[in-house]
């Protein structure tokens, strides 16, 4: 459960795994949050965000119609046009923390976060993604590049706040027209004295490098 008054998507990263990276106390809190989902149904789909900075401070919603033709390219089509968002409003030092309620995006996110610094250029593990998101993975690389430091939890769908923008686009349209904001957020609390939570999802990481130090 998220602590009362406390902004939304921090509670929920700071609560939720990351997969392969640990949560060192002093990369914890990142400068920006995005929750993204993408839906899929026969009579069509949509693609849901939520960009919030570490104070609370919303910057974005999105609520989109989409015919994504499965309910996996509707997930990586979400991430690439929240990120996309996030990239217009935020300075490219900035440090990101990624909402996603689909493992398998989680995993490929982290993995190629942790790729970037390996001498080799390798993945920790395997990174495989569906054939039809190969133009939107690309995208998102590019995005994840773009910025200082990035790490993707994973949450439950019922806690992501995207999930229902994604799902009832039409419901949720006014969301779009609220202003665009460019915000920073607010000085960073000191962390002198915290404690690291423990990694979630895989307690022997060492991550290494921009993911992890």
């Amino acid at each position: 459960m998220a602590a009362h008054g406390r902004p939304a998507l921090r509670d929920l990263f700071d609560e939720s795994p990351t997969p392969h990276i640990a949560h060192p106390p002093r990369t914890h809190h990142r400068d920006f949050y995005v929750a993204t989902d993408g839906s899929f149904r026969e009579a069509g789909g949509g693609l849901g965000a939520v960009i919030e900075t570490r104070d609370g401070t919303r910057v974005a919603r999105i609520a989109t119609a989409d015919t994504p033709p499965d309910n996996n390219v509707a997930e990586y089509r979400a991430l690439h046009l929240g990120l996309d968002v996030l990239a217009a409003r935020a300075p490219r030092d900035a440090s990101v923390g990624v909402l996603l309620d689909h493992d398998a995006l989680a995993s490929n996110v982290n993995s190629t976060i942790l790729a970037t610094r390996h001498p080799d250029g390798k993945s920790p593990r395997p990174v495989s993604v569906p054939t039809a998101t190969q133009y939107h993975w690309r995208g998102i690389r590019a995005r994840l590049n773009g910025f200082d430091e990035v790490r993707a939890a994973r949450i439950d769908s019922d806690q992501n706040p995207a999930h229902p923008l994604a799902n009832a686009p039409d419901q949720y349209r006014h969301v779009n027209r609220e202003p665009a904001r460019c915000v920073l957020p607010e000085t960073s609390e000191s962390t002198a004295g915290e404690f690291p939570p423990p990694s979630r999802a895989d307690r022997n990481s060492s991550g290494g490098g921009r993911a992890s130090d």
